[in-house]
């Protein structure tokens, strides 16, 4: 045991004192934090472009199009087909030319030319403004021809907006408002950084080991610690590491995320306790210069992100980070003890990248239903559960789920590194012989 600690502290001091750890440690919370506001101002922010666009009008409807955002639109007596439409664009220096054909009462299909492509935000509120358009036109032409009285008023009362609400309930049967799109949010950005974390420190063990190895530093190494030892040591000398340099970073981004909560004019608190639908919202933003949508999404955020289900998640995401990591650096480690270069260990490497890549395009299944059998037993499976069940977390999973499912990793976990302890026992002082799938075999019944 006193050898395998001294495994363990000779290679977290080794990597700790590289200026490539103090570099990472300091740039990625920074980088982390720059990408949570790009996001929000993202979510918040409004297409500020300046374009103009030609309206080739041939139907019956009156200014179809009002001005969007910094759009604005110009009507032009003219024909445009879409041989003469670059010229027209080119002669007029329009950002886009829409040309809407007679019939379009009919048949609602417009066609929009430009050099660029059409913004999908632009596009749908073309469309949107110009099917209301459409659709008031149909109405009048109903309400002249039925002759009902108070026709008008009677269709306006049958208009119902129909606002869903997703209320959360916890073990303490007490409901919380909740947003979906906010938790699969958190769950995938979770699995996508387990996804990351495990081929980054994994395959550091795998290279460590190479290196040592290609050296011949092992040799020495193993005449007065066993294998195994080595093999252990090394795997928890890694994870001390990627467990440091992980607090680090959540205790610094938790810091800069908190200074920016704290100059921002968003009373947070405030909007987590707001109702969806108060008329206070815009005092509460102070300033009142975001739109409804905009304080809609950003109150969706302050309510699902409570701090009880923040440690909870952090617990869950740290143990899932280390089991995930342990169960893959054993077998990275074997991988690394079995070939003399990292290109020789491509062919089983292969198999692992495989696993793990399927298991981060599951999460992505998980978002749209979380307790589909594909998705349950893959939350369950351990080469899989790191990823998957941190995008259903968030979503509300049972305990026994989530007990089971750690279980089964620490399980697969002792199971492994004892099979890759066998490999890495005979590999680690073999050279010069490129090692097939038969040869690991073999190695395993010795």
């Amino acid at each position: 045991m006193n050898k395998t600690l001294i495994i363990i502290g000779r290679e977290f001091s080794t990597r700790v004192r590289k200026k490539s750890f103090l570099v990472l440690t300091l740039v990625v919370p920074i980088l982390l934090v720059g990408f949570y506001a790009f996001l929000m101002w993202m979510l918040l922010k409004d297409d500020s472009q300046e374009r103009q666009i030609a309206v080739i009008n041939q139907s019956e409807i009156a200014q179809p199009f009002e001005r969007i955002n910094n759009n604005t639109f110009t009507y032009a007596d003219t024909v445009i087909t879409e041989f003469s439409a670059p010229g027209f664009l080119k002669a007029h220096d329009y950002y886009a030319v829409i040309t809407i054909p007679s019939d379009v009462m009919e048949r609602p299909d417009v066609s929009i030319f430009s050099f660029s492509q059409v913004p999908m935000e632009l596009k749908n509120e073309i469309a949107a403004q110009l099917r209301k358009k459409i659709e008031d036109l149909k109405r009048a032409a109903i309400i002249d021809e039925s002759q009902v009285p108070d026709l008008e008023e009677k269709l306006n009362a049958t208009q119902t907006p129909v606002l869903v609400r997703t209320l959360k309930i916890s073990d303490t049967g007490e409901a919380k408002e909740s947003s979906s799109e906010i938790a699969s949010i958190i769950g995938l950005v979770s699995g996508m950084i387990i996804y990351f974390f495990i081929f980054m420190y994994a395959s550091q063990v795998m290279k460590g080991v190479i290196e040592e190895k290609t050296n011949r530093i092992i040799e020495v190494l193993v005449s007065s610690v066993k294998p195994f030892q080595f093999l252990l040591g090394k795997i928890i000398g890694v994870a001390a590491v990627g467990l440091l340099q992980f607090m680090i970073w959540v205790v610094f981004g938790a810091f800069l995320i908190f200074l920016m909560q704290a100059f921002s004019p968003i009373d947070m608190e405030a909007l987590r306790a707001a109702g969806s639908m108060s008329g206070d919202l815009q005092n509460i933003a102070g300033g009142g210069n975001l739109s409804s949508e905009q304080l809609e999404i950003i109150q969706k955020v302050a309510q699902t992100i409570d701090p009880i289900f923040i440690l909870t998640f952090l617990g869950a995401f740290l143990f899932y980070f280390i089991g995930g990591y342990l169960l893959y650096a054993s077998l990275f480690a074997a991988i690394g003890a079995a070939v003399d270069n990292e290109t020789d260990s491509q062919q089983f490497l292969t198999p692992l990248s495989i696993i793990l890549v399927v298991g981060l395009y599951i999460g992505f299944a998980a978002m749209k239903s979380p307790e589909s059998p594909l998705v349950f037993w893959s939350s369950l499976i351990p080469f899989t559960s790191p990823i998957v069940m941190l995008v259903r977390i968030p979503f509300g999973v049972p305990g026994w789920e989530i007990i089971t499912s750690m279980a089964l990793l620490v399980a697969f976990f002792i199971f492994f590194t004892w099979l890759s302890g066998k490999i890495y026992r005979v590999g680690i002082l073999m050279y010069g012989k490129k090692v097939t799938w038969k040869e690991l075999y073999k190695w395993l019944k010795y």
